[in-house]
């Protein structure tokens, strides 16, 4: 997609006011002016511009306020344009876990929701949140684990159906791997309970529908075994046997491209994309979220991003988390931030193509 093709703007959430989001956000700016063109800063004026003095020797953009999303669209270049959408924030120091922080981002965040639900905005870009400090803040903040189960309940209040009908998964993906997870945010034994055929197939149908989207063709489809080798034929467990085979039976009769499982310690490799050697898959499904997180991260969580998927709207974000440590010196690196705005717009322009 042309840069300046987009009819609706992108909003991006500027995380917890005390982390790098904001600094993240300024410095994606100044570094990559035509990539930001036609987003905008759902969140509070006075910290985007707290955060832009934060960019040091990169060029620092004035942060300008727009009244509507729309505006972001026709503000001249080289500004970063914020629509207020909380109440003016209090100056809190950076670094610092913060009830009232975690209430600011979880107010923007759902302020953005609601504004992509209702087809104001044409994407989310979500800088990272602290559970800790959201939790602090109270009702209704309180309840979600981070981001996507926060998205999940809007979006299904806005469909007007339950949670088990409004089904997200997340995708981890970088330059060299992509990794859809079965499940999230629970304990190891939750995880080991939701390995189910219908959680199983659900999550191909889930991963097929948004890779053919990213991809303009089916992907392929690999899917990570539960058990060490893949249960060995039923030796070190009856999971692949008992679920995954018959989930992955099932995708390929609605004409998916599934294989699998495979063995979990070595079905990464064959999905990872390296210098002239082409990737034997697209993706893999792995069942649980470290199976699935650490080969991606590992390869360098600088360059991650986190996709939900099966939401009525387009989210992306950068794949780590608030950085408290290092926030408010200047030094938080932005490229995650980047790659994230990156994936949104390639993620719009599958979805326009598929209009067409």
């Amino acid at each position: 997609m042309n840069l300046h093709e987009l009819t609706r703007p992108i909003a991006i959430t500027p995380g917890d006011p005390c982390g790098i989001g904001p600094e993240i956000i300024a410095r994606a700016w100044s570094t990559t002016p035509e990539l930001t063109r036609g987003c905008f800063v759902a969140g509070d004026v006075g910290l985007m511009r707290r955060a832009m003095a934060l960019v040091g020797q990169a060029v620092r953009y004035p942060v300008c306020e727009i009244e509507t999303a729309e505006q972001a669209l026709h503000v001249p270049p080289r500004c970063l344009p914020v629509l207020q959408v909380v109440s003016e924030a209090p100056e809190i120091p950076w670094g610092q876990v913060d009830g009232h922080a975690g209430q600011l981002a979880g107010e923007a965040v759902l302020w953005a929701t609601r504004a992509a639900l209702r087809g104001e905005v044409a994407a989310l870009v979500t800088a990272p949140l602290h559970k800790e400090a959201l939790h602090a803040a109270g009702a209704p903040y309180d309840q979600y684990p981070g981001h996507t189960e926060l998205l999940q309940a809007e979006a299904a209040r806005h469909a007007g159906v339950t949670l088990a009908q409004m089904p997200v998964r997340m995708m981890l993906a970088n330059d060299e791997l992509r990794t859809v997870l079965v499940s999230i945010h629970v304990s190891m034994r939750e995880a080991l309970d939701a390995i189910t055929v219908d959680r199983v197939l659900e999550t191909l149908r889930i991963t097929h529908t948004a890779l053919t989207a990213l991809l303009g063709r089916k992907p392929r489809i690999a899917v990570a075994g539960v058990n060490p080798h893949a249960g060995e034929g039923g030796l070190f467990g009856r999971e692949e046997i008992e679920v995954v085979k018959p989930a992955i039976w099932q995708a390929c009769q609605e004409g998916l491209d599934v294989h699998g499982p495979y063995a979990p310690d070595t079905v990464f490799m064959r999905a990872r994309q390296k210098p002239g050697i082409q990737r034997e898959f697209d993706v893999v499904v792995a069942m649980y979220h470290d199976q699935g997180l650490i080969p991606v991260k590992y390869l360098g969580v600088e360059q991650g991003v986190n996709v939900t998927l099966g939401l009525p709207l387009i989210r992306t974000s950068p794949d780590h988390g608030t950085a408290m440590d290092v926030a408010g010196q200047g030094v938080a690196d932005a490229s995650s931030m980047v790659q994230a705005i990156r994936m949104a717009r390639q993620l719009l322009a599958g979805a326009v193509t598929g209009m067409a």
